[in-house]
């Protein structure tokens, strides 16, 4: 079994991608992933057998689901991105945090082109120097993870899997276009929409 703490170095070593969560007009919202890459050359010295499987649940909007192996241990991940390779980078960081990876709470707005893309030369630069790169503005530190959170996650995942079994995955990925929810009542929420879709 892969030790955790060079699982989690080792994830932490590989964050140098960026992935375009959304775009307004000329800016984009960028958060941090793990550049599939570097992620295979860090995880091979962790893990010989380390594994990364994907499944796209919705094109258009695309949502794509990653599963990473380490170690014996599985994690999956969920993520929207503005293209599907945005998507899948999301879906990548997200199974990485359940690895124990602590990422940036803040995604970043950087300028955007459409024939270029996003503009992340100085976002490169901080991480390049191995610091998480800095909100743009003050924000407080994030809460501890919610245990109940972390559960309502895993219910919602567990409803999304009977919901692929009966053939409604498309309908799940948009009603998850909001994520998993930013409380425990929006979690709520999001569980009774799907359930609704699994029933009708």
């Amino acid at each position: 079994m892969a030790d955790p703490n060079r699982t989690r170095e080792a994830l932490r070593a590989a964050m140098t991608a960026w992935a375009v969560a959304e775009v307004r007009g000329d800016q984009a919202r960028v958060t941090l992933a793990p550049h599939p890459q570097s992620l295979a050359r860090h995880l091979e010295a962790v893990d010989p057998a380390w594994a990364l499987a994907w499944a796209c649940d919705s094109v258009t909007p695309p949502v794509v689901r990653a599963r990473l192996t380490v170690g014996g241990a599985t994690r999956e991940g969920l993520a929207t991105g503005h293209t599907l390779p945005d998507a899948r980078l999301r879906a990548l960081a997200d199974a990485a945090r359940f690895f124990g990876l602590e990422l940036p709470e803040e995604a970043q707005w950087v300028e955007y082109d459409p024939e270029d893309g996003p503009n992340t030369t100085d976002l490169d630069a901080e991480v390049e120097e191995g610091a998480a790169p800095a909100p743009r503005a003050a924000v407080p530190p994030a809460p501890p993870r919610d245990p109940q959170m972390e559960k309502a996650r895993q219910h919602i995942q567990d409803l999304i899997e009977q919901l692929k079994a009966a053939g409604k995955a498309k309908e799940a990925a948009q009603a998850l276009m909001r994520g998993y929810g930013e409380s425990l009542e929006e979690s709520r929420a999001i569980y009774k929409d799907l359930q609704a879709i699994l029933r009708g």
